[in-house]
């Protein structure tokens, strides 16, 4: 299995409430919502397969701080307390690469739930 590039540059944008990675000439921006509802932690993925906790009402969570774990993570700080989760380099690309179809799979939830997410005023 081979290892996930490292970001070479890691930007929060705060006011639009996004985490820009860059790898190489690709450049992707992952909404602290994405982020906060796939989160690794426990509390969203549950201790294994089939027990993934559905997110809701984190259509406003900001980031508040990003601290890095070693040579392997980072540890995101959502602004609505969420702090568990240690992001590795390999789930970042990933949830990078995958967003849109991520991020769809995440609406078809939702949606299957009855829940309507909000919108920005």
């Amino acid at each position: 299995m081979s290892q996930a590039p490292l970001p070479s540059e890691i930007q929060l944008h705060k006011q639009s409430r996004q985490l820009e990675l860059v790898y190489g000439n690709e450049h992707y921006l992952l909404s602290a919502e994405f982020l906060r509802v796939h989160s690794p932690s426990a509390e969203v993925q549950g201790h294994g397969r089939g027990q993934e906790v559905l997110q809701i009402q984190k259509e406003h969570v900001g980031i508040s701080l990003i601290e890095p774990v070693g040579h392997y993570a980072i540890k995101i700080y959502f602004d609505d307390g969420h702090d568990s989760g240690l992001f590795t380099w390999d789930y970042l690309y990933e949830l990078s690469v995958n967003r849109d179809d991520y991020w769809q799979k995440y609406l078809g939830k939702l949606t299957a739930e009855g829940y309507e997410r909000q919108r920005d005023a």
